[in-house]
């Protein structure tokens, strides 16, 4: 017979931490930064290319979300990427702070010194992975929206070069963050 094994807590965080789930306050943060990057754009095609802000707003709405979207997919994709990239370079130096905070209590013991070590490795993991994945993401977004523009459809008319710089910018973005190596 089988049996039904329940998980302790900390094989519960274990799984946690290496499952794609993310959570809801940091969900919210991926989409608001999002969505800052995604209207960027708009403000280069009203001043250098000349488009009405209120002709193409529904234009500008629609790219805005689908944008949106892709590139809170790309910012999911990448931190869970490169948190476990990240965890490995620091482990040796969260490990000696987290020992040197501890400090001469002797009665910690091993298995909490050890947990201590495991969490606060994560958390400083979770941050900078979140950061550079924002900071990679937005980068080449940004980058791939002005060569879109200036350079790849830069013959078309103002709307069409919108349409295809920004869903072309935000959906290599989003392709790229599927990578298994960064």
């Amino acid at each position: 017979m089988v049996k039904s094994s329940k998980f302790t807590k900390e094989e519960e965080l274990l799984l946690e931490d290496f499952s794609r789930n993310i959570s809801k306050k940091t969900s919210l943060m991926f989409y608001l930064n999002a969505f800052i990057a995604s209207t960027i754009p708009i403000w280069l095609y009203i001043r250098i290319h000349m488009m009405e802000l209120i002709s193409s707003s529904p234009l500008f709405v629609i790219m805005t979300a689908a944008s949106t979207y892709l590139l809170a997919f790309a910012y999911k994709n990448s931190k869970f990427v490169l948190k476990h990239k990240v965890a490995q370079k620091v482990e040796e130096s969260v490990t000696k702070a987290v020992l040197k905070q501890l400090g001469d209590k002797k009665k910690t013991v091993k298995s909490e010194k050890d947990e201590r070590v495991l969490w606060k490795k994560n958390e400083v993991a979770d941050s900078e992975a979140t950061t550079f994945a924002l900071f990679y993401n937005n980068a080449m977004f940004l980058m791939l929206v002005v060569l879109g523009s200036f350079l790849v459809f830069r013959t078309l008319s103002p709307s069409y070069n919108y349409f295809f710089s920004i869903i072309g910018a935000a959906g290599v973005t989003a392709l790229f963050s599927t990578s298994t190596s960064k």
